[in-house]
C-alpha cells in the first residue's frame, strides 16, 4: 500500500490517522473531531487497514479484544463445568470411566464423559481454546504495541497546531513567550522528573511513558503462563495421578515408566477422642462424630533394578521405607507422593465351606481372593468347586440377569460350580451376601458362608511438575504489568510559542486530575494561565454533564 507524506515531510505508513511526527489530522475522520483520540497515537494498526486476503481476516479476527474476552468466557465456563464431577485422574481406576460416571451421576454423568469433560483439561478442544487465547493475546499486542511504539518514538517537540487545538487539555497565554518564562517553567519541569526537549524555544515534557507498556507487559505474562500450563501436556513434564493401593499390595507407581514401585506395609488412622478435648472441640465432635486426626501409610519404595528382564516380572531394588502423612509426602527424584484419602475394611476374601445340606457335614473351605480369584478350588477326594461367575458390586440387571456395577468389591457375588462324588456332573449355587439362589432346583450341597477379611485402601496423589517455574515467571510478569500500568501514567506537556503568545496542551493516558493539578503548580508565580479541560467544560445540550460526555 502507499505510504502517506505528511507536509511536515515525515513519511507515514498506511492507514496512519495522525501524523507521527507532528500530529497533522491526515484522515477526514480526524479532522472533524473536535478532540483527537489518543489511545494509539493515531499510529497506523493492521488489523484498521488491511481486510482483503485471508491472512488479514484471520489477523484481524484474534485481534479484536471482544473475540480475547469471549475466548476466556468460554474457557472460564468449560473449566467450571469440569469441577462439577471429579476428573478421570481422580475416579478409582477399577473402574471404566464411562461406567463410573453414569452409575454415580446417572443422565447427568453419562453427558458429561460423552462431551468430554472427566478429563477436561487435556482434551483436544480445551487445549484449542488455550491456544486460540495465546493468540489472541500475541495478535493484540502486536497489533497495538508496535504502531504505539512507532508513533512515540517519532513525536517531535514541535506540534501541528490542530494537534494541540484538539487535546483534552489546552489553553494560550497571550504575551507570555519570553525566553525567561520558558526558561523557568523547563526548570520546573525538570524538577519534577519530566524528560524535557527544546527545539527553537519549544518544549515537550514527557514522563512515565513505561506505563504505557503495562498492559502489554501484562499480556507476555499471560503468554508465559498459557505456555506454562501447555506444557503440563507434554509427556515428562507434568503428572498428576492418583494411586490406590490396599495394605499388603506392591504397585506400580504411575506416571513412572514402570522404574518405581510401591509397597502399603500399612495404613494407620487416628481420630479426634472427644474426652480428651476441651469443651468447645468436644461439643463441635458431637455433632461432627468421627474426624480424622491424622492418617498415613507406612510405604516402601522400590526401584526396578537394572538386570529386569522384558516381560518377567520386574526385580525390585528397596530404596526407601517411609510414613507419608498429609502434607508430608514421599519425595522421590523429581516426583511426590501425598495422602490424600483413604477407605477403611474394604471386602478383600471370603471364605465359604462346601457343606452337605442335609447333615451339615463340611468337605473343605474355598478362601476367594475378591482381586484375583481362581477358576477352580480342589477340595480334594473327589471334592472341587468351580467359579463359573464373579460380580464384584453385583446388582440384578433390567433383564434380570445378575451385573456388576463396578470392579471394586462392595457386593461381592458368586456363581459356584460344586462338583462331588455322588454329584459329578456337579451343582451349580449362586451365593451373594445373605442371598443363596440354587438355579437348577435343590441342591443336596450348599457354599456356606464362614468368615471374610478386609483390608484398608490409601489413596496416594503422585506428583511430578517441571512447569512451576514457568507458571510463576509468567505470574511474575503480570504482576509487573499489572503494577506498571496502574500507579504510573504517562504524561506529556506541550509548550510551544506562537506570535508572541504561549500554547499549553497536554495529555495523559489516565488521572487527568493529576496531570491538571501538577499543571497548576508549574505555572505557579509565571505569567501563564491555566489552560483549560475541553472535556470537561462541555454542557451537552438534553444531557447530564458527566464529564462532558453526553448520556
Amino acid at each position: 500500500m502507499n505510504q502517506i507524506k505528511c507536509e511536515c515531510g515525515h513519511v507515514n505508513p498506511h492507514g496512519t490517522v495522525l501524523c507521527e511526527a507532528c500530529g497533522r489530522a491526515l484522515s477526514n475522520v480526524a479532522k472533524q473531531e473536535k478532540l483527537h483520540d489518543m489511545r494509539y497515537e493515531g499510529s497506523s494498526r493492521r488489523s484498521q487497514t488491511y481486510n482483503k486476503t485471508f491472512v488479514d481476516k484471520i489477523w484481524n479476527f484474534f485481534s479484536s479484544v471482544k473475540v480475547g474476552v469471549w475466548l476466556i468466557i468460554i474457557t472460564l465456563v468449560a473449566s467450571a463445568v469440569g469441577t462439577i464431577f471429579p476428573q478421570e485422574m481422580y475416579i478409582p481406576n477399577v473402574v471404566t470411566p464411562e461406567q463410573y460416571y453414569e452409575d454415580e451421576y446417572g443422565w447427568m454423568g453419562k453427558l458429561y464423559f460423552l462431551l468430554g469433560f472427566h478429563n477436561l483439561y487435556s482434551s483436544w478442544w480445551y487445549l484449542i481454546l488455550i491456544a486460540m487465547i495465546g493468540v489472541s493475546l500475541v495478535i493484540c499486542s502486536l497489533d497495538r504495541v508496535i504502531p504505539l511504539h512507532r508513533a512515540l518514538k517519532a513525536q517531535r517537540v514541535i506540534r501541528n497546531d490542530g494537534f494541540l487545538k484538539k487535546q483534552r487539555i489546552f489553553g494560550i497565554s497571550e504575551g507570555a513567550a519570553t525566553d525567561d518564562e520558558i526558561a523557568n517553567v523547563a526548570a520546573k519541569l525538570k524538577a519534577r522528573r519530566y524528560n524535557v526537549r527544546e527545539d527553537n524555544g519549544n518544549l515537550l515534557a514527557e514522563k512515565g511513558r513505561f506505563s504505557r507498556w503495562g498492559p502489554y507487559v501484562n499480556h507476555v505474562g499471560l503468554i508465559i503462563f498459557l505456555i506454562g500450563g501447555m506444557l503440563r501436556f507434554v509427556p515428562g513434564m507434568y503428572i498428576d495421578r492418583v494411586l490406590w493401593i490396599r495394605e499388603g499390595e506392591t504397585l506400580e507407581i504411575p506416571g513412572t515408566e514402570s522404574q518405581y514401585f510401591l509397597t502399603n506395609n500399612q495404613f494407620i488412622l487416628e481420630v479426634y477422642d472427644k474426652e480428651n478435648e476441651d469443651e468447645v472441640f468436644s461439643e463441635a465432635l458431637d455433632r461432627a462424630g468421627t474426624v480424622a486426626k491424622t492418617y498415613q501409610s507406612n510405604v516402601v519404595l522400590y526401584k526396578k533394578s537394572a538386570d529386569s528382564l522384558p516381560g518377567e516380572d520386574p526385580e525390585l531394588e528397596k530404596l526407601k521405607e517411609s510414613e507419608i502423612r498429609v502434607n508430608e509426602p514421599l519425595k522421590f527424584d523429581d516426583y511426590a507422593l501425598y495422602q490424600v484419602d483413604y477407605k477403611l475394611n474394604e471386602l478383600s476374601s471370603m471364605t465359604f465351606a462346601l457343606t452337605d445340606k442335609n447333615s451339615g457335614k463340611q468337605f473343605g473351605d474355598v478362601k476367594v481372593d475378591l482381586y484375583e480369584p481362581k477358576k477352580t478350588y480342589d477340595l480334594g477326594e473327589g471334592f472341587s468347586v468351580k467359579l463359573l461367575g464373579y460380580y464384584p458390586d453385583f446388582e440384578f440387571g433390567d433383564n434380570g440377569e445378575p451385573i456388576t456395577k463396578s470392579r471394586v468389591p462392595n457386593n461381592p457375588a458368586f456363581v459356584f460350580d460344586m462338583i462331588t462324588p455322588d454329584k459329578p456332573e456337579g451343582e451349580v449355587s449362586f451365593a451373594a451376601i445373605q442371598q443363596t439362589i440354587e438355579p437348577e432346583g435343590d441342591n443336596k450341597y450348599k457354599m456356606e458362608f464362614k468368615n471374610v477379611e478386609t483390608k484398608n485402601v490409601s489413596a496416594l496423589t503422585v506428583r511430578k511438575d517441571h512447569t512451576l517455574w514457568v507458571l510463576a515467571l509468567g505470574g511474575l510478569i503480570f504482576m509487573i504489568g499489572v503494577v506498571q500500568g496502574a500507579y504510573w501514567n504517562h504524561r506529556r506537556i506541550w509548550i510551544q510559542k506562537r506570535d508572541g503568545d504561549i500554547w499549553i496542551a497536554a495529555h495523559t493516558n489516565k488521572n487527568w486530575h493529576g496531570i491538571k493539578r501538577e499543571i497548576g503548580q508549574i505555572i505557579e508565580n509565571t505569567n501563564l494561565q491555566m489552560p483549560d479541560d475541553q472535556l470537561q467544560d462541555e454542557k451537552p445540550e438534553g444531557g447530564v454533564d458527566l464529564g462532558g460526555v453526553k448520556q
